[in-house]
């Protein structure tokens, strides 16, 4: 049986409906090597939790976009590629407790700070601030913010404020905050205000710390020249008040004492002839004391 003429030239019909020769034909792209080992390494790193072949995968994926030069119309996907690779990189090193690495890691890959996407800078910061680690991203963000292509991008205002709040005011750079918070239009003015307040609160509770120290050492040296002084004054009434007290005895007590007092010191002894010179001479400089304490004339001094 032959068919009929109708059917036979009547045009083929899809799903669709019939193709029209005007359409054109649209395929979609083949994803790159970069994009499929990029949706492995995320694979590997949520569903998996295989840390260190998602590490590896993201830096094949690396290689693999510095091997084949993407063209121009797909410049814009190759950078959300290298940001995603990037972003598991970094929980990918977090996970691992390799956080140390992660600035350097980036930075194999961009070379310099200012080429970072903000999305990246932003997981480096939030990672070393909560490592109490955020002098270690100190340079690499101030370098990122001073940039002036930088400055145009919508994410410029969050990435200044995050840097000031876990970066700058932590470590104590309040200089560099000011001229971030005055020099830069990404804050508002009530911002501005409230930053400015907070870095003067901040730098005033610096000085109290500086100056603490200090007036502690000076208020322990002042405690301790006043008890020297204590000490010394008590010195000087005891030995006043044993003065008088020798003073006061009879000659033959005074002259007794002094002998025991140099038995005591001088271990010299008074039996020895040798030492017979020395007892004269002890007794007569007593005899001289006595004559001079009670002569007239130093009764009459006394008087006066």
């Amino acid at each position: 049986m032959k068919p009929d003429a109708s059917t036979s030239a009547a045009p083929a019909r899809g799903v669709g409906g019939p193709l029209q020769s005007s359409e054109p034909v649209r395929v979609a792209p083949a994803p790159s090597a970069a994009v499929v080992l990029l949706e492995e390494a995320a694979d590997l790193l949520v569903v998996r939790r295989d840390f260190r072949a998602a590490l590896q995968t993201c830096e094949r994926a690396w290689r693999s976009l510095a091997d084949d030069a993407p063209p121009d119309d797909a410049a814009g996907v190759s950078l959300e590629v290298k940001c995603s690779l990037c972003v598991v990189g970094i929980q990918a090193l977090a996970e691992m407790d390799r956080w140390q690495q992660v600035l350097s890691w980036v930075l194999q890959y961009y070379q310099v700070p200012e080429k970072l996407p903000p999305k990246v800078l932003e997981l480096c910061v939030l990672l070393y601030s909560k490592m109490q680690e955020p002098g270690a991203v100190l340079e690499v963000a101030s370098a990122w913010l001073q940039d002036a292509d930088n400055q145009g991008l919508p994410e410029y205002r969050d990435l200044a404020a995050l840097h000031l709040q876990r970066v700058l005011l932590p470590l104590g750079c309040l200089s560099e905050a000011e001229e971030l918070v005055v020099g830069s239009a990404a804050f508002s003015e009530e911002q501005r205000l409230g930053t400015l307040q907070a870095i003067s609160t901040a730098r005033q509770q610096q000085k109290h710390e500086q100056h603490g120290p200090e007036d502690q050492k000076l208020n322990q040296e002042g405690s301790f020249s006043h008890k020297l002084l204590s000490l010394l004054m008590l010195l000087r009434r005891l030995w006043d008040s044993a003065v008088s007290h020798c003073l006061s005895l009879p000659f033959k007590k005074s002259l007794l004492a002094a002998l025991i007092l140099c038995l005591l010191v001088v271990k010299f002894d008074p039996a020895s002839p040798s030492s017979l010179p020395f007892i004269c001479k002890l007794a007569q400089i007593f005899h001289w004391i006595r004559a001079a304490m009670f002569s007239p004339l130093h009764q009459l001094r006394a008087h006066d």
